[in-house]
């Protein structure tokens, strides 16, 4: 099948052309899941999808192409879940962050793979990518927490802290279990990530950075 076939009586932009684009990331995101890694095969993405990989070209330009907009799909629900939970004007900047690191934790339950495609994104294209992808992505995630440790902070409820390094932190400990596949399956004879494990390792990871953050009275008060 030539793009021609692929595209012949059907609009770029429409629902069954959009359908076939989704199910390809779709089916590039569970590959990398199962495999844990940040790379697929196109024979693999054509069988496991159903579709002809002349479809890769076709919607991304190339295998390139369509992991940074896998990037872009993962990336963008993250910065507009953070936007709108800074927009929640009832809710407290304690009850606010608690709630982001358990949803940075969800996160990486179902895209294991995603800090590290973006850090071999950003690695491996060139600079003005490179740039757009910290821009769009990570300048935002950057002021986000600026604002929400800075609001805890006159609250009285978080005691200062490096929203720089408190990025690190956060993204370190989601990532670093969530891609840890061979460490369960070495050290603790845990080959699966399951519903369970991530529950407990949300509250526990939500609970141990909360405690380095809160003021010291808030602490106690815990």
């Amino acid at each position: 099948m030539n793009d021609t076939t692929v595209t012949a009586g059907v609009a770029k932009d429409s629902p069954e052309q959009s359908g076939a684009r989704e199910l390809l990331l779709d089916t590039a995101s569970q590959i990398m899941r199962e495999g844990d890694l940040v790379d697929i095969s196109l024979s693999e993405l054509s069988l496991r999808s159903g579709l002809n990989s002349a479809l890769v070209k076709y919607y991304f330009g190339n295998k390139a192409g369509m992991l940074k907009a896998l990037l872009d799909r993962d990336m963008e629900a993250i910065v507009k879940s953070v936007d709108a939970l800074l927009a929640k004007d009832h809710m407290n900047p304690e009850a606010k962050l608690r709630r982001h690191i358990g949803k940075v934790i969800d996160t990486y339950y179902n895209y294991p793979y995603l800090n590290r495609l973006l850090m071999r994104l950003v690695r491996d294209s060139d600079h003005a990518e490179s740039q757009r992808i910290a821009d769009k992505y990570l300048a935002p995630l950057g002021r986000a927490y600026e604002k929400l440790i800075a609001s805890g902070v006159k609250a009285g409820v978080f005691r200062p802290i490096d929203s720089q390094l408190f990025y690190f932190t956060v993204t370190g400990a989601a990532d670093r279990f969530f891609s840890a596949r061979l460490v369960l399956r070495h050290c603790f004879d845990q080959d699966t990530l399951t519903e369970e494990l991530r529950d407990r390792y949300r509250e526990h990871t939500v609970d141990f950075v909360m405690a380095g953050i809160l003021a010291p009275d808030r602490q106690t008060s815990q």
